[in-house]
């Protein structure tokens, strides 16, 4: 007996697997500082708790409308105003995270044969769902000296007769770039004159640092051929409680909602109204986050740059790192997964393999700085006597 081959099409997230093994050390007595997950340590603000307590007191635990509660989709296309992007209820379909719009979105997309721009490095599920869906993802490179924002002119060069989409993630992860608005409006240019589709990622949208909060959807012309996926996990932290969207041209709405019917049959009730208090509610905990972050990122993007033989640019949003390491493992011949490796195993430090990216991830790592300060120092002392014990040369 075997399962059916297109299985064999899925790939997963490298930092499940980090995390069950450092959670594996926690439970043979060692400290693990957790730098692996990409998960907002900050509670769901007690607003947005309370209103899925009262929702769920309420008898709200019935089916809800496929498509979602017609509130929290006003209330998503409300909210897209602050991107630049004009919606209605009408253009969004409620899913219980962001992942599955992501899988709707490669089905209701891709045909079999087509050809995707994925990024690399990237998250990982974009490559693995596009394969699913039967297309064949063609990396374009992120311009690690232009701060991994995405370079237009790569992307046009690697458009063929057989391209249909282009995947974007902006802010970015692994390694926390946006876009310029000359580059949005470049790729805006190519979308159209390739008649490509573009499913902008935007589930760390409101993450930024500088500037405000833009989406290719909201350049002419883009609303028509722009699928965005999004969610509630990273602005609100609330990863376990699987709340996503997908905005799109109002015509795809329907299709979609049926394969979300074939899939999940609806998101949970009680979950959509907690997220309507989401968007509705007070916003100072989104912004005390975001400044929290901030000065999260600056501590550790400093201190890995006084790692000599670590470089590391200035995330621009999102909360991760991506430093490079590769002078580092030049002096030691680590690779960047045995790097991750050791340093899980003898420092108790859990980072991600730049490698779970993609290919142009070797010799980097990724690093989530949503957590405590001095957990963030204590991972950089860590780092740098992993590094000290192994090239005293290269540490300070």
């Amino acid at each position: 007996m075997r399962s059916a081959s297109r299985l064999d099409e899925l790939g997963t997230e490298q930092a499940y697997v980090v995390l069950d093994a450092a959670r594996q050390l926690e439970a043979a007595g060692h400290q693990v500082v957790h730098l692996e997950i990409g998960e907002p340590d900050m509670p769901t603000p007690p607003h947005v708790v309370e209103a899925g307590v009262r929702a769920l007191r309420d008898g709200l635990t019935r089916y809800a409308v496929a498509a979602g509660v017609p509130e929290l989709r006003d209330a998503i296309a409300h909210s897209l105003a602050t991107r630049g992007v004009r919606a209605t209820a009408e253009n969004v379909v409620v899913t219980p995270g962001a992942k599955p719009m992501l899988f709707c979105a490669a089905l209701a997309l891709i045909e079999p044969g087509d050809e995707v721009l994925t990024p690399d490095p990237g998250f990982p599920i974009y490559e693995s769902v596009v394969r699913f869906a039967g297309g064949e993802p063609v990396y374009y490179p992120l311009d690690e000296g232009r701060d991994f924002a995405p370079h237009v002119q790569a992307m046009a060069e690697r458009v063929t007769a057989r391209t249909r989409v282009v995947i974007l993630n902006l802010p970015h992860n692994p390694t926390g770039a946006v876009a310029t608005a000359p580059d949005l409006a470049a790729l805006a240019e190519l979308a159209q004159r390739h008649d490509l589709w573009v499913i902008s990622d935007e589930v760390y949208g409101r993450i930024r640092y500088e500037g405000r909060c833009d989406s290719i959807a909201a350049l002419p012309g883009m609303a028509s051929r722009t699928l965005i996926v999004d969610g509630f996990s990273k602005t609100y932290s609330m990863t376990g409680w699987r709340l996503g969207y997908g905005v799109m041209p109002a015509w795809l709405s329907a299709p979609m909602t049926t394969l979300v019917i074939n899939n999940v049959s609806c998101t949970a009730t009680f979950v959509q109204y907690a997220g309507l208090a989401a968007l509705t509610g007070p916003q100072d905990a989104v912004v005390r986050m975001v400044a929290g972050l901030k000065a999260k990122r600056d501590l550790l993007v400093r201190g890995l740059t006084a790692i000599d033989g670590i470089s590391c640019a200035t995330p621009a949003g999102a909360f991760y790192c991506f430093p490079d390491i590769g002078r580092v493992l030049e002096q030691t011949g680590l690779t960047c997964d045995s790097f991750a490796e050791r340093l899980l195993a003898e420092r108790g430090v859990a980072v991600l393999a730049g490698t779970a990216f993609g290919p142009a991830g070797a010799g980097h790592l990724r690093l989530c700085y949503a957590t405590d300060l001095g957990l963030i120092e204590r991972a950089l002392e860590r780092i740098c006597a992993f590094v000290g014990s192994r090239v005293p040369a290269l540490a300070r």
